[in-house]
């Protein structure tokens, strides 16, 4: 059996099928000698974790890297520890499949699709490190920023239409903007840290809980902003905010919407609608799911549109430091090992 290598390699290793690290010549070994299906599990999602690092310091449990739980229903009768990404849900239905279950880490903020009640419910520990990411998603904001500001996008999707659009590609200076910004969490501050130093004023969507950062009130910002960074979390409460009614009073400065949180934020289809239109100067997307992709097909009519696969966080230095923390919260809420 293979050892799964970095996250850029192809992995021969096939999900479903139990970890063990190399010795140093590549023979296979079992960290107990002959693995015993009765041993505790630990369940990875594919691209959460290095299982490899949790393999080596976590050897009284057998590892399983997974796509899709049901295909490891044996395992997660077992399984102790679940390490899950975006994408991932841990709801009433999963955790019935995993009586043991005593901890969930999420390497990274997102909460969407985990039931945290439940979890709370069953005494289940959740553990989250939503800094790590936040530093890396404030780029990615930067880049999509400056990238609609001067329409990189539409130009791109042109050129790959045949066409040649630079009378359409007029940008407007950054330094002139005024920047709103939705959702003061780790994310939120990491992309008002970023951008600040290059445009004109930034000010956050006045919450109560907010301390220590220029606010406005939420209904003044689509008549104050040209740009609108969201970096809302995926709650109920959240959903679709920025629709039709957030179009429609935000019209007159025809604003960039650029979504760092997560897509349920925003209606897709209004906000493709506005884009198309021109109510919108620019959209940029990226919390786009594998089940969301077909919403963002290139059409006949070239966009100023960033759509990108959920990279935000898609940093080696975020990889490397999550895959750290992973293996030592594991060994800290297991074994008592390690440092959180």
């Amino acid at each position: 059996m293979g050892a799964a290598g970095p996250a850029h390699h192809q992995d021969p290793h096939p999900p479903g099928r139990p970890r063990h690290p190399r010795r140093p010549h590549g023979h296979p070994r079992c960290p107990r000698g002959p693995c015993p299906m009765s041993a505790p599990t630990i369940l990875v999602a594919r691209g959460a974790a290095n299982p490899n690092d949790l393999v080596r310091h976590l050897t009284t449990h057998d590892v399983y890297e997974f796509t899709c739980l049901s295909d490891v229903v044996g395992p997660a009768r077992r399984a102790e520890l679940i390490v899950l990404r975006s994408g991932i849900s841990l709801g009433e239905e999963q955790l019935a499949a995993m009586p043991l279950l005593r901890h969930a880490i999420r390497a990274g903020s997102g909460l969407d699709g985990i039931d945290t009640d439940l979890l709370a419910d069953r005494g289940i520990g959740l553990h989250r490190h939503p800094e790590a990411s936040a530093p890396a998603v404030a780029e990615w904001c930067l880049m999509a920023l400056l990238a609609l500001a001067r329409r990189v996008p539409l130009g791109a999707h042109a050129l790959g239409l045949g066409d040649h659009l630079k009378m359409a590609c007029m940008g407007r200076p950054v330094a002139s903007m005024n920047v709103a910004i939705w959702g003061a969490g780790p994310v939120g501050r990491a992309a008002a840290a970023a951008i600040t130093p290059l445009v004109a004023e930034v000010a956050f969507a006045a919450r109560p809980s907010i301390t220590g950062l220029r606010q406005l009130p939420a209904p003044a910002l689509p008549g104050w902003a040209d740009a609108h960074i969201i970096a809302l979390p995926a709650i109920a409460e959240n959903t679709a905010t920025f629709g039709a009614d957030f179009l429609r009073s935000a019209a007159r400065r025809q604003p960039l919407l650029i979504i760092a949180g997560r897509l349920t934020t925003i209606d897709t289809t209004a906000c493709l609608g506005a884009l198309a239109d021109g109510r919108l100067s620019g959209l940029a997307a990226d919390p786009v799911e594998p089940a969301d992709a077909h919403l963002f097909t290139t059409g006949p009519k070239p966009l100023n549109l960033l759509a990108t696969p959920h990279i935000g966080a898609q940093r080696s230095d975020v990889r490397e430091h999550l895959d750290i923390w992973v293996t030592e919260t594991a060994r800290r809420v297991l074994h008592g090992k390690g440092a959180a």
